[in-house]
């Protein structure tokens, strides 16, 4: 299985973000056309939060889905590896403030996971952030021992097989044959072997930062291990364009961008 983790980048991704925290915050806001049309209502339907049920949020940046949370009558504990993501956070949050405690947390030490507990939250939730995450082993033990029995642990990421640093998007045009339409796909040059690599998030970014996108067999392969089921997987993909969605992605509408999946844990 292809490595999971690499420690040695830990320290320098979670600088990186710090420094990008605000610029993301002021960018992000509550969300981009990608969060609210494309990722919250898969990711949101996997959840199927309750009134009440306790959520952990792991790497939560400026709090906009925790908020979301919030708003759906969870009660939600949301940590990140970066102070000043945590301070956009509790600056963006007036409403529901009663039901969030924001906490930072190295998400890739297993003394500072470790206080997350035992059988504490009904559900576990990483909205596009898995792949920002160095070490993810550690992470995915924390979340098994602090989900209850029957809990569930919903991640997304963009697509592993489709939208990493081993893929391009195409644009091609035949002016030979038929109409001279505009073919859109996508070129995967590498997979198994997919290696963290800096890149740029949005355009504009003050420091590009490390992905570590990983093959779904070590990707899933980790929660396996980690002794969690897999229940319910998702591919969203746009059906519509948008002025604030880059092109490639919203005529590929038959390439999936974004997985989303939801884990279980069955026994304690």
């Amino acid at each position: 299985m292809t490595n999971a983790d690499f420690p040695d980048l830990a320290g320098d991704s979670r600088d990186i973000w710090d420094q990008n925290a605000r610029w993301w915050d002021a960018r992000m806001g509550e969300g981009n056309d990608w969060h609210r049309s494309l990722i919250a209502p898969a990711v949101e339907r996997l959840l199927g939060i309750n009134p009440g049920e306790r959520v952990l949020e792991v790497a939560c940046g400026n709090g906009q889905f925790a908020r979301r949370l919030a708003s759906m009558g969870a009660r939600v504990v949301a940590c990140d590896s970066s102070a000043a993501f945590l301070d956009c956070a509790r600056q963006r949050t007036s409403e529901y403030s009663e039901r969030i405690e924001y906490r930072l947390m190295d998400l890739t030490d297993e003394v500072h996971l470790a206080a997350l507990g035992t059988d504490e939250f009904d559900a576990v939730l990483c909205n596009m952030a898995l792949m920002d995450i160095a070490c993810i082993t550690p992470l995915l033990g924390a979340v098994r021992r602090a989900l209850k029995v029957g809990g569930r642990f919903v991640f997304s990421v963009p697509h592993p097989c489709f939208n990493t640093n081993g893929t391009t998007l195409l644009v091609e045009r035949d002016y030979y044959q038929g109409d001279g339409s505009v073919t859109f796909s996508v070129r995967v040059t590498r997979y198994r072997g997919l290696t963290p690599d800096k890149g740029i998030g949005i355009v504009g970014q003050p420091q590009p930062h490390y992905y570590f996108h990983r093959p779904l067999h070590t990707l899933l392969g980790a929660c396996f291990a980690a002794g969690m089921m897999l229940d319910g997987l998702e591919e969203p993909a746009f059906t519509t364009a948008s002025a604030t969605i880059a092109p490639r992605w919203s005529n590929c509408v038959e390439i999936p961008p974004v997985l989303a999946a939801r884990l279980r844990v069955l026994t304690s």
